[in-house]
């Protein structure tokens, strides 16, 4: 096919195994699928996953990378093959309903102001996540990391109050089902790859309602969503990487002190809770992981101090 799609759909695969296949057989069953173009970037899988994949409409374009690049700089690798006016970034371990797709970018295009849309993400067991969440302010980054949301002194991050069955404008939707218009999204210049994974989202989010455009959660879109389907290989990592996003997040948006407070409560607070957790559940191997988590942090730290200090610059100059 030559003709230019309505919509790229961009898929960032790590040894995804089955959830990619089920993801592509969702979008091969999708309503217009043939106005789809599907890429799907693979970061140096080692489980074979890209190896037997569904045909679809389009001819699959698939990016294999030699090593993991990370979420963010992937999926920016993704959005400059294609050529649609939308791009769907779509997590492996997610299966859209039939209309999804054509149910979201229509809510996308109604409005030349709406530059973002999520679903409604469905877990397995059938309930409706809250994935919708509010922007993170200072207070509120480093109260989480605190653990007071969990005491009732904080609103959570998620709109865990809110039940997600109606369309409404939203700060900020899950990456696992994001679609922006191309042009915001270059005019944004895509995602920060600073962001291995993580936070990426939030980020993106964040800067498109700066730029004066909405973000929008769309209930009629419906996708079933398993979570961490691929990350919960790698705990230690998943933590680090957590960890590490929220801190650079922290100073990109707030500041060099927002992100040094939140440094301090990931060694004073997020770290020793979740060891004390693990030890209550006498497990071991999880408190194992959540110490080579902090390993992995206090390594990374010196590596964060020019990304903390060109934020710094940035919001100085902006």
């Amino acid at each position: 096919m030559t003709d230019r799609p309505a919509l790229d759909v961009v898929i960032v695969n790590w040894n995804g195994g089955g959830l990619l296949r089920a993801c592509l057989a969702s979008l091969a069953a999708a309503q217009d699928a043939a106005a789809v173009q599907v890429t799907v970037v693979d970061n140096a899988s080692t489980d074979g996953s890209i190896e037997t994949l569904p045909a679809l409409p389009r001819p699959l374009r698939l990016i294999r990378n030699a090593t993991n690049l990370g979420f963010g700089r992937a999926c920016d690798q993704g959005a400059a093959a294609g050529d649609a006016p939308a791009i769907l970034f779509l997590n492996p371990d997610t299966q859209v309903a039939p209309d999804a797709l054509s149910v979201a970018l229509a809510a996308l295009m109604a409005d030349p102001r709406t530059g973002i849309v999520g679903a409604r993400l469905v877990e397995p067991d059938g309930r409706t996540a809250r994935s919708c969440a509010r922007t993170p302010s200072a207070l509120g980054l480093l109260g989480r990391a605190l653990a007071l949301d969990r005491l009732g002194l904080l609103r959570p991050h998620f709109l865990l109050e809110w039940d997600h069955a109606a369309d409404r404008a939203v700060d900020q939707v899950m990456g696992a089902f994001l679609m922006i218009r191309r042009d915001l999204f270059r005019m944004l210049g895509g995602f920060d790859p600073r962001f291995f994974v993580y936070w990426e989202d939030a980020d993106l989010c964040a800067r498109t309602r700066a730029a004066g455009f909405s973000v929008r959660h769309v209930a009629g879109a419906v996708a079933r969503h398993l979570g961490q389907g691929t990350t919960r290989q790698v705990r230690a990592r998943r933590l680090f990487y957590f960890l590490r996003s929220q801190i650079l997040y922290a100073g990109k948006h707030h500041g060099v002190a927002a992100a040094l407070a939140l440094t301090a409560a990931s060694f004073g607070a997020q770290v020793p809770l979740r060891l004390a957790l693990a030890l209550a559940r006498r497990s071991p191997g999880e408190a194992a992981e959540v110490l080579r988590a902090a390993g992995l942090l206090a390594a990374a730290l010196p590596g964060l101090v020019p990304d903390l200090l060109g934020s710094a610059r940035a919001r100085a100059a902006g």
